[in-house]
């Protein structure tokens, strides 16, 4: 990469009562192998000194720190907005104030972005460590299920079918082109379950603007302080075949509808922000025709059998089963379409 390529790296931290963490990830950032320019921290009314420790590690830094201070308590997600809003990079990092950073981290995401220059996010692996970064315990993917097959999907430009099964992408892995920000900011916060990382990751989706480096380049600290943890992607509700008859229909509609709803809230928001003919729209869209139909079958049970078998037959209800279910779930979701 030569100088006249490099891009100028900004660091988007936010901090919250971490003085017992900070040191390390501080110490992480100094090392980097590529330092960044500039540092932005947004404090979100830190009372355990966090503050204070900001200030004088700052004093010392070889690049330029930044220190926002909220006036009112914003939480992870707004805290978050207000530090990426500030920054004035043309790749932003975000870091979070507990983990620690191997020292090629900042050189290889972006030497990723300047050979990819079509891709607005880009994130990577981590080691999952115990409240010491001691025992590294698998890597984070291995959490989340985003798996050889998850990422053969992703590669293969599904990206979009593979967010909406579950978020794979931590925002400390992070790495985003600044004039991204115009599409994603503000998160919005009417999408159930949906942090600010999930929400970013399925804007660059839409546009097939997200890629994935296949190496882990921190380590992820947990504990029990933390205000966003391991995430880990919980498989589907399996019904038994001998509970499916005796459940209410009520009872069976209303976790079909309850994703109808969701999907129909994302839909509409990106619709907002990402013209209509971006990549991920039809994986969105057809997704959300399944659970629409499923989710508003008659009542009498021989007028589901054509749009059940039609659904089948495009082979949404092998496409949309949980990933760690049995070869025969999707059969058993058809059975109940029609008979329950």
């Amino acid at each position: 990469m030569t100088a006249s390529a490099r891009p100028k790296i900004s660091i988007a931290l936010c901090t919250y009562n971490g003085v017992a963490f900070l040191p390390a990830q501080w110490q992480s950032l100094l090392d980097q192998e590529q330092q960044p320019d500039e540092l932005v921290i947004s404090d979100d009314l830190s009372t355990d000194g966090t503050l204070e420790l900001i200030r004088q590690l700052a004093a010392e830094a070889p690049f330029p720190v930044r220190i926002l201070e909220n006036s009112v308590r914003l939480g992870s997600n707004k805290n978050f907005e207000r530090a990426l809003a500030a920054c004035t990079g043309d790749l932003i990092f975000i870091c979070d104030q507990d983990d620690f950073w191997l020292p090629e981290k900042i050189r290889t995401m972006t030497d990723y972005m300047v050979q990819h220059p079509e891709t607005q996010i880009s994130f990577c692996d981590a080691w999952v460590t115990d409240e010491h970064l001691e025992g590294r315990q698998g890597r984070f993917w291995e959490v989340v299920r985003f798996d050889k097959r998850a990422q053969d999907r992703w590669r293969s430009g599904e990206a979009m079918e593979v967010l909406l099964d579950g978020n794979r992408v931590m925002g400390c892995a992070m790495a985003i082109r600044r004039p991204f920000l115009s599409l994603a900011l503000p998160v919005p916060t009417d999408i159930p379950d949906y942090i600010y990382d999930g929400w970013m990751a399925l804007v660059a989706a839409t546009r097939n603007a997200i890629q994935f480096i296949d190496q882990p380049l921190q380590l992820y600290r947990t504990h029990v302080q933390q205000q966003i943890g391991v995430r880990e992607q919980e498989a589907g509700e399996l019904v038994e075949l001998k509970d499916r008859f005796a459940r209410r229909r009520a009872g069976k509609l209303a976790p079909l509808r309850a994703k109808q709803a969701k999907l129909t809230t994302i839909s509409q928001l990106l619709s907002e922000r990402i013209p209509a003919d971006a990549p991920g729209f039809p994986q969105l869209r057809r997704r959300l025709a399944h659970f629409t139909m499923r989710g508003n079958l008659p009542q009498e049970r021989l007028s589901r059998v054509l749009p059940v078998l039609t659904s089948l037959s495009k082979g949404n209800y092998n496409r949309y089963a949980d990933a760690s279910a049995n070869w025969y779930a999707p059969y058993l979701a058809v059975l109940g379409d029609i008979l329950e």
